[in-house]
């Protein structure tokens, strides 16, 4: 049976390395992958996630400043290469975010907002390939409320028409299960008290 920290420590190789492919970046060394979870994995036993929230509550987004932001990044990337360094940079802010924002129990629904020329950023292929979590925020309360089957058929009733097609062709990439694993697996060690 896994520890928390093999758990975490799986799920997040895994993130990472769905990131550099769908990115077509070269892929970090296994123990340079291993080595960015197992520091952020360290870094949230000696934080803390934040608390989870009581049945009644429905929580609010959250935000970090940049500097703090900044700092838990670099703590993360610790002393790995220079090159993997900047590799990191993006995928980890991704996923400090992930870890550290509150719970929340009412989505913004960020995919489906409309930029000023009516396009939806977060409906596009290209923008999710750079994200962890593709076309939710990293904090989206819909990886833990719903199932993959209910958020599957969310997503597609509420994608922009023009945009289904490629929604339901690239579906790892909008909607990636591997990020829900993560989501859910912080819900319950949470929860738990881990």
């Amino acid at each position: 049976m896994e520890t928390p920290a093999e758990t975490f420590g799986r799920i997040t190789s895994t993130i990472l390395e769905r990131y550099f492919w769908q990115n077509t970046r070269p892929l970090p060394p296994t123990e340079e992958i291993a080595a960015v979870a197992s520091r952020l994995w360290a870094l949230i036993r000696e934080r803390g996630l934040p608390p989870p929230l009581h049945p009644a509550e429905r929580g609010t987004p959250g935000e970090m400043s940049d500097e703090e932001l900044d700092s838990l990044v670099m703590r993360v990337l610790g002393d790995s290469p220079p090159v993997w360094r900047e590799e990191f940079s993006s995928p980890i802010r991704q996923l400090v975010k992930a870890c550290f924002y509150p719970e929340f129990k009412s989505c913004r629904d960020s995919f489906r907002e409309r930029s000023p020329d009516g396009s939806c950023r977060r409906q596009e292929l290209k923008r999710c390939l750079t994200r962890v979590s593709g076309a939710h925020c990293v904090d989206c309360p819909h990886w833990v409320a719903l199932t993959t089957e209910q958020h599957n058929r969310y997503l597609a009733k509420e994608w922009r028409p023009e945009g289904l097609q490629e929604f339901l062709n690239h579906r790892g990439v909008f909607l990636p299960e591997d990020f829900r694993a993560l989501r859910l697996f912080l819900h319950e060690i949470k929860r738990a008290g881990v």
